[in-house]
């Protein structure tokens, strides 16, 4: 099952005078077990990709069940070989546009698997008879490694190096995380690399163009201290942006931390245990804005009927 919980009515006034966060009791979606990156699509709708295929799911944020609506971008994704999983690991909306990001590591074996390195959009759309449209967007971007490789600003992060390493490791690379900025750019959160005890953000100032195929440009890189955890999601609303931060690894703690933008310090923001749950994602709806927030679960590795849930071939079952 895909697991969601939502934290309400904590952060107010554009993220000042915080009270400690209060979730709901989860709710559960089925159809996929392994959450990433998401987005709101309307009011009561979110579009959500998963780490293990290449299906974006439609679901009711405001009722349990399986997806309302699904949409393979195998055909787009433009994959070789036998390893056809882009990992999609993080997603943001500028406008009416999503962006998709692969994890662009390699797998836990630390085997090569280049269909992971995509950047990819699509537009959405919500028709006359309530259908949501996904159209996809100019080509998949591959080259986001090689533009930074090409930027000394990123030199001292070795991130060449850093991607020849299973993802799992100290000092490799995974990509995790991916928010809108107020300037309509991108900011990339790595999980992995944690230099210095910091997590890593890589601002991308040209997503429109790099997905009609030009070169990446970026800001300059920033650290956050998360305590020594890197990245697991990191989403933007007017006021500030909200990250979910949890180890490099896979094991120990998860944190929920605020952040002002650049410039402004990072805040812890206390919340309740979230014990049993991986979360991964985060779903901001403008009509709720900071009042209520969705956070989504990878739950793949919780066991169903015997097997860990992503691989369970019954789709009701996960």
């Amino acid at each position: 099952m895909l697991k969601t919980l939502w934290c309400l009515a904590w952060l107010s006034a554009g993220l000042a005078g915080a009270a400690e966060a209060r979730f709901t009791a989860p709710v559960e979606y089925s159809g996929m077990c392994d959450a990433s990156g998401a987005v709101a699509v309307t009011t009561n709708l979110f579009l959500v990709a998963s780490d293990e295929d290449n299906t974006l799911r439609l679901y009711r944020a405001d009722r349990p069940g399986p997806p309302v609506q699904s949409f393979d971008l195998d055909g787009f994704l433009e994959l070789h070989g036998k390893s056809r999983e882009a990992d999609l690991e993080g997603a943001a909306l500028i406008g009416r546009r999503a962006f998709w990001i692969g994890s662009h590591g390699r797998n836990k074996d630390g085997k090569d698997r280049p269909n992971r390195q995509r950047l990819i959009a699509t537009d959405l759309q919500v028709t006359a008879d309530g259908k949501v449209a996904v159209q996809t967007v100019g080509r998949p971007y591959k080259d986001l490694l090689r533009d930074l490789a090409a930027d000394g600003r990123f030199a001292e992060f070795h991130l060449s190096e850093a991607a020849r390493i299973a993802p799992k490791e100290s000092g490799a690379l995974n990509i995790e995380g991916l928010s809108a900025t107020p300037e309509g750019h991108l900011l990339i959160g790595f999980r992995n690399p944690i230099p210095d005890g910091q997590a890593l953000l890589v601002p991308l100032v040209n997503p429109d163009e790099v997905i009609a195929g030009r070169a990446g440009k970026f800001g300059a890189p920033i650290r956050l201290n998360l305590g020594g955890l890197g990245i697991r999601d990191i989403a933007w609303h007017p006021g500030g942006y909200l990250i979910i931060a949890g180890s490099y690894h896979g094991s120990g703690k998860f944190q929920i931390y605020r952040w002002a933008g650049p410039g402004a310090a990072v805040e812890t923001v206390p919340a309740p245990s979230l014990k049993g749950l991986t979360p991964e994602g985060i779903v901001i709806y403008p009509q709720r804005g900071w009042a209520e927030i969705q956070i989504l679960s990878d739950d793949g590795t919780r066991m169903v009927d015997g097997a860990a849930c992503k691989d369970c071939p019954d789709e009701k079952k996960k």
